[in-house]
């Protein structure tokens, strides 16, 4: 049973479990380096005093990591990190775009779609003028074997229907920009939050890992909103740069 000074004066008071802030704390370790690939954890008690938590709490985060694939626990011998999250293919989420049209229009990730029906987005008045109808795509993107991404999209009826099969089968982005259409104004959004259980069900990941909420909205000249996706990534699989200007 947990100790309960678990976790005092180290970790903020928050809903979200001990194990899974500490599972996090190694982690970011992990992909900085601080703990390399090959080499060995520190021992579960020396985890225990540096972040003031009990050894059950230890051995929970650890199985959380191992359940990732980041580490293996080795009984006797140590933990042993098998891989950095830095080592992954991640996908760029560009800060204009044109460049996000160009990083989608190269990729090829398996599709699946999980949900195809006539169905209205969540919007804001900030967002701009509602149409009367959009189809809503909800899929599943995968690379390389791994499941790294769930994303809502929702397309004014009309230019849906310019192009349905392709926008069944292709990424979307780079379909709907390769239309006869004009694009005013587009908006994007991020936020960081931790993997639920339907989330973590869809990617195959730890309930609790890291994700990463993204939000675009596209409108046309007379500010009627004609796409909205609501994107849900992989907290390894994602990347943002921005060029920051003077």
């Amino acid at each position: 049973m947990a100790d309960q000074k678990d976790g005092k004066g180290v970790f903020d008071a928050s809903p979200i479990p001990l194990y899974v802030q500490l599972a996090d704390i190694i982690r970011y370790r992990i992909d900085r380096g601080v703990w390399p690939e090959g080499g060995m954890l520190p021992p579960i008690e020396t985890l225990m005093k540096e972040f003031s938590v009990s050894r059950i709490t230890v051995r929970q985060a650890l199985q959380l990591l191992a359940r990732s694939g980041l580490i293996k626990v080795q009984r006797g011998v140590g933990t042993l990190v098998l891989k950095s999250t830095g080592e992954r293919h991640p996908v760029k989420v560009e800060t204009t775009l044109d460049a996000l049209v160009e990083a989608y229009r190269g990729d090829t990730p398996v599709v699946t779609n999980i949900s195809d029906s006539s169905a209205p987005p969540s919007l804001t008045e900030s967002d701009g003028v509602p149409a009367e109808a959009y189809h809503h795509l909800r899929r599943v993107h995968a690379r390389e074997g791994v499941k790294y991404c769930v994303i809502s999209i929702y397309l004014e009826q009309g230019v849906f229907e310019m192009a349905e099969r392709r926008f069944r089968e292709e990424i979307i982005l780079p379909v709907l920009m390769s239309l006869d259409l004009t694009v005013a104004q587009a908006k994007q959004s991020i936020t960081i939050s931790k993997a639920d259980l339907e989330v973590s069900r869809l990617l195959d990941m730890p309930l609790g890992d890291p994700i990463a909420n993204v939000r675009r909205v596209l409108v046309d000249p007379d500010n009627t909103i004609i796409y909205v996706a609501e994107a849900v990534y992989r907290g390894d699989y994602i990347h943002l740069e921005m060029d920051l200007k003077a």
